[in-house]
């Protein structure tokens, strides 16, 4: 159900620090996937490890999918535009992400899962998420929650805009998904030519935004189709104001920042090189094929 809102307005926008283009990368059993927020930027946009864009209409592409692969110490965040991708773990939980449905997964200490396309030919298009866990947190219970379209909270505001609350908090609408530690914002934001959306944004948090339809511009810079502005984190702004230049639709991700160490082997993501280390060898003897992960409906 769409509600519709009051526009809340934001007093001081932050700006555009910088535009990323990220690079074509194949992952999984040679998927071809856009890897917009990359290892180097990490640290820049902490909680956030990485997202990766993918989009095609030839089963080529993505037929292949993602078989049975490892991860520990952060969440992931499977979020499908259009297509059908099928999610099964070490756990034994199964589910089917659809078109505009989200998986949120924690991997904690650890678990193997597979992603494939249960689709032969059409459009496949979405996004993945990677965020960090507190080292408090890395090697808790695995858990994943699958969420269908019409369980993501929506609203509409009077300048036409539209908006899906992935997670996090937006115009007094909260989204599906709320994490304590890194209070993460994940918005998807659809405009019509001209209009303007306002979100607030704590001092601190990390944000930036990924326009995946039409341009916008924020405080006088343009971010183009297949860009990521990272935002500034200007002391003086209370949030970002978005202009649409043309029919758009793009993500807006915020979260706090952990001011961690952050040691990364490919799936594995801890605080130090010797937690890695145990990471793989727990991986090879067997350690992620327990079956206490919970999930949610």
């Amino acid at each position: 159900m769409t509600q519709q809102v009051q526009t809340q307005a934001v007093a001081t926008s932050r700006g555009v620090e910088r535009l990323v283009g990220g690079q074509f990368v194949m992952d999984g059993a040679g998927v071809k996937i856009n890897r917009v927020l990359t290892q180097t930027l990490q640290r820049r946009l902490d909680p956030f490890l990485m997202l990766d864009a993918f989009g095609s209409d030839k089963a080529g592409d993505y037929i292949a999918g993602f078989p049975e692969h490892p991860h520990r110490g952060f969440e992931t965040v499977t979020y499908m535009l259009t297509g059908n991708m099928r999610h099964r773990d070490s756990a034994g939980h199964e589910g089917a992400i659809t078109n505009g449905g989200v998986q949120w997964m924690t991997a904690g200490r650890g678990v193997i899962h597979s992603e494939m396309p249960e689709q032969n030919e059409g459009l496949m298009e979405g996004f993945q998420l990677w965020l960090n866990l507190a080292a408090k947190d890395k090697m808790s219970a695995p858990w994943y929650r699958d969420i269908p379209a019409e369980a993501v909270p929506r609203f509409t505001l009077d300048s036409g805009a539209t908006v899906q609350v992935i997670a996090g908090s937006s115009h007094g609408v909260a989204g599906a998904v709320q994490r304590e530690v890194t209070e993460p914002l994940y918005l998807d934001i659809e405009l019509p030519a001209g209009a303007t959306f306002e979100q607030a944004l704590p001092a601190g948090h990390n944000a930036f935004l990924y326009v995946f339809r039409g341009e916008v511009v924020v405080e006088g810079k343009a971010v183009p189709q297949a860009r990521m502005a990272i935002l500034d984190n200007a002391k003086a702004a209370d949030g970002v104001r978005i202009k649409a230049s043309q029919p758009s639709r793009l993500l807006l991700i915020a979260g706090r920042p952990l001011n961690e160490p952050i040691a990364q082997y490919g799936p594995f993501v801890m605080n130090t090189q010797a937690e890695v280390f145990q990471a793989v060898e727990d991986f090879r003897n067997g350690k992620f094929t327990d079956s206490t992960a919970a999930s949610a409906a």
